[in-house]
Parts: structure tokens; sequence; C-alpha cells
């Protein structure tokens, strides 16, 4: 009986703790919800009845500019041919050209790209063998690109992709449209539907139609910087070269896990400004579409990487920099660690209550025990509120997924999230601990990268 009762008031104490630190975590969900949906309604309500919504085939800009597409590649030798090929095919814009930066201890990769055949593409091997980390292969390609400005003129942008990137054929005409009115153009990324992992591969699907269909245009419109996803990402040249100039000569910071997220921030401090955009394509909105992990330690340890940057080496090298809504965006993104951590108590909590339910109502002798949550209490009220909020992030989620990769999939996404928050909570769990290990000098910085796959490749 006294087991029973030191655990009936430690579940009480435990659902306490996760109530209030989930509701805490909920009160800026819900003001970007608020605002997201205010400029909705507002947008629809005047700037879409005024203006025809435009589609990427109507932008023809009558003198194109040229553009630089830089393409690290570490142990890619199984997609980078098939993705290149695709890409050379796809695109629908006179004047580009490729980088595509390999390792001298890769052969298999630059035998891949080699392969190609396709003289748009160039091939920049790196100083030193590898992986180093991601940012050191793209500041190599970066000085590549220098030389080819001295030998054929500059180039209007620069443009990020990843090996195993499907690239949207019309991408380059809405880059060529909107630079360089913006610093920086940020397309949405699709996650490929996975058959074979509906749930894994299938929660990125959730989150990227929840970041980049509703997030990322709530920040713009605060006002606050526009982080960059690494992909489908177009920066104007003459921003870049001053990223780079302020850094020594090189834009992208070989020190740091998230080169491509802290990028948007720098163009914001610089004066230039970044958007995500959703325009009307051939097939759909342009956007570049990938396969993403399909396996729990894959996706882990794209999760770790994400986080460890973002969440813990951000902190340290940004600090809370600019105004408000720069600052309760980087409060968001440095509390994912917190609230994935937060959701697995909450489900501790709820399953010890269960428990406690079911033992206090089996066992005799436990009549005088308080009530586990009491009728009109304080803890009844955050509940009932937390609750309601569980509801609606919910149905946000739902709604939001199933826009963007149809309504089957919108439904699977609300039993989908406790995958999501596993997952969150177990990566969470990782980045703190290789963050710690690296304070304390015992790991380095290498590009921790996850095996890729592309669409018809075995």
């Amino acid at each position: 009986m006294i087991l029973l009762a030191l655990f009936h008031n430690a579940t009480r104490e435990l659902l306490a703790f996760a109530a209030v630190g989930i509701a805490l975590c909920s009160l800026d969900d819900l003001f970007v919800d608020a605002v997201f949906l205010v400029r909705l309604g507002w947008r629809r309500a005047t700037v879409y009845r005024r203006n025809l919504r435009a589609s990427a085939d109507s932008l023809d800009p009558a003198a194109p500019g040229r553009f630089a597409i830089i393409v690290p590649a570490w142990d890619e030798a199984a997609v980078i041919g098939a993705m290149l090929r695709d890409l050379t095919a796809r695109l629908d814009h006179p004047a580009y050209r490729v980088f595509v930066g390999v390792y001298p201890n890769d052969p298999t990769t630059a035998a891949a790209v080699a392969g190609v055949g396709d003289p748009r593409i160039e091939i920049i091997t790196c100083a030193r063998s590898g992986p180093t980390t991601k940012a050191d292969c793209l500041n190599h390609l970066w000085r590549a690109l220098l030389a080819d400005e001295g030998r054929h003129g500059r180039f209007k942008a620069v443009v990020l992709h990843d090996a195993e990137d499907v690239v949207d054929a019309l991408e380059l005409r809405v880059f060529d449209h909107l630079i360089p009115r913006l610093g920086m153009v940020q397309l949405p990324v699709v996650p490929l539907v996975d058959a074979r992992s509906r749930w894994i591969a299938g929660h990125y699907m959730d989150e990227f139609a929840e970041n980049h269909l509703k997030d990322m245009a709530v920040r713009e419109a605060l006002g606050a910087a526009v982080p960059s996803a690494g992909v489908a990402c177009a920066i104007e040249r003459t921003m870049l070269g001053r990223i780079a100039d302020q850094a020594g000569g090189e834009p992208f910071d070989a020190a740091c896990l998230t080169e491509d997220y802290e990028l948007g921030l720098k163009i914001k401090a610089l004066g230039g400004r970044g958007a995500l955009v959703r325009i009307k394509g051939r097939t759909g909105v342009v956007a570049t579409r990938e396969h993403f992990p399909g396996d729990l330690e894959s996706a882990l340890r794209q999760k770790s990487r994400w986080l460890l940057g973002i969440a813990l080496g951000g902190w340290d090298r940004l600090g809370w920099r600019s105004g408000w809504a720069d600052r309760l965006m980087l409060m968001r993104d440095r509390k994912a660690i917190v609230s994935a951590l937060l959701t697995v108590i909450g489900y501790v909590a709820g399953l010890f209550a269960l428990i406690d339910v079911a033992l206090v109502g089996a066992v005799s002798g436990t009549k005088g025990f308080a009530p586990l949550v009491a009728p009109g209490s304080w803890l009844a009220t955050v509940l009932a509120f937390t609750s309601i909020v569980l509801g609606w992030r919910l149905t946000m989620r739902a709604v939001l997924s199933g826009h963007v990769n149809g309504w089957r999939e919108g439904l699977r996404s609300v039993p989908r999230v406790v995958v999501g928050n596993m997952i969150n909570a177990l990566a969470a769990l990782r980045a703190t601990r290789r963050y710690v290990s690296m304070r304390r000098g015992r790991s380095t910085l290498v590009w921790d990268k996850t095996a890729h796959r592309f669409p018809g490749v075995p």
C-alpha cells in the first residue's frame, strides 16, 4: 500500500510537470498559428482578389541571368549520376553551370559524375580526403565558380542542391524573376512518398508541409530571417560575396554543421531579404522533391545533426541577435530539444496515469487517496488546456499535410505524430550527448551524412 501511495503521488507530480511544460511550449505555437491564419485570410480577401496568381511558366525574363548550381558530394556514387542527368534534362533555362564537389579518396563518385558527360558540369576535387564538412566542400565549389567568372562572366545567383534532389524544371525561371529583388529565394522541399516506410520516412512529409507551408510564411510576415533549407535555394551572387568577404573569403563556415540554416540569418544581418516562394508549376508547386531516410538509424543521424547544428551549436555561435521576431524564431528552433523530451515525458505520465487508475480501482484500501487530478484544480485546468491544444495541433498538421501530400497522408499524419515525436526525442538525446562530447574535445566535426536514394535508382 505504501508503494502504491508513492506511485500515486509520483504520477500526479509527473503529470503536473509534463502538463505545465507542454502548456508553456504551446504558447508560441498558438501564436504562430494565429499569425498564419490571419495572414492567409487577409491575402485571400485582398491580394488574391486583386491579382491573378502567377504560374512559373509565365515567367520569361527578357535577358536570362547566368546561374551557378553547386552540389557537394561525398560517397554519392549510387545517385549522383542519375540526379545530374535528370537535372540537365529537366531544367528549362538557357544559362547555368553545375559545379560538383568530390573528394580524392572517393573515386567512384567522381567517376559517376564524369560519366554523365555534360559540358555544363564541372568536377571540383577537394584538397583534403573526405569526409570533411559539407561547408568545406561548398567552399571549394565557391572558389571554382569564382575562377569560372573570371573566364565567362559573373553569375546572377548561386543555387544550392544535394545529390539526391529531384529539381523542378522551372526553378531557375523563378529565381531569375525574383533575384536581385530578393537576396535569397527558398523554394519548398517536398519529401517523396516512400511506400516501404509510411511511418519513418512519412513523418518528414508532415513536418516539411507544416514548416514550409506555415512556419516559413510566418517568419517572413513578422520580418524575421528566413533560413535556407540547403537545397532549392538561390542566393544573390553579390550578397553571397559580401558574406564571403566578412568571413575572410569563404561564405560557408566549415566549423558549422548547419551552414545552410545560418545563411538566412547572415543575409538578414546584411540588409537583404529572404523569402520562401510557393508558385504553381507544370506539375504542382515548383519545389524540390527528394527521398528522406526510411529507417530509424538514418533518421536519427540526420535529425541529431540538425538539432546539434541549429539548437545547440547555433546558440553558441549566433547568440540571440536582432529584434524580437528573430529572437522568437531562434527560441522556437532551439526549444525543439526541450519540446521533444517533454512530449515523451507526457507519454510516460499518461501511461502511468492509466496504470494508477487501474491499480487504485482494483486494490482495496485506497479510498483515502486524493484524486489523481481533482476536479476544478489548477492541474485539471492545465490538462484541459493541453488537451485542446493537442487536438488543434493535430488538426492543423493533418490539414497542412493533406494540402501538400494528399488527404490520405493528411489522415496518416495524426497517428504518425507519435512516431515523429519518438524519433525527435531520441535524436535530441543523441545530439545532446554529441554536443557535450564536442565541448569536451572528444569528437570533431565531420560530414555525418546519410545514405541517399533517387527515384528509379535501385
